[in-house]
C-alpha cells in the first residue's frame, strides 16, 4: 500500500492507490494532486495473462 503524503508538510493524508486524487491538508491548507504514473497497477490483470487475438492462426 502506497502513502500519500503531503507536499509541503510531509503529513500522512492517505494510505492506498489513487488514479487522480485531489487532497486538502489539514494541517497546512496546502492542495495536493497525485496522478498515477502508469494505469497498470498491482491489482489489475497479471502480467502474460493477456487474451489471445490471433485470428489469422490456423490450427495446428
Amino acid at each position: 500500500m502506497r502513502e500519500i503524503r503531503c507536499g509541503k508538510c510531509n503529513r500522512l493524508l492517505a494510505k492506498g492507490e489513487a488514479l487522480d486524487l485531489a487532497i486538502k491538508c489539514p494541517r497546512c491548507g496546502a492542495i495536493n494532486h497525485v496522478r498515477a504514473t502508469s494505469l497498470n497497477s498491482e491489482g489489475s490483470r497479471a502480467p502474460g495473462k493477456e487474451p489471445s487475438h490471433d485470428k489469422n492462426r490456423q490450427g495446428l
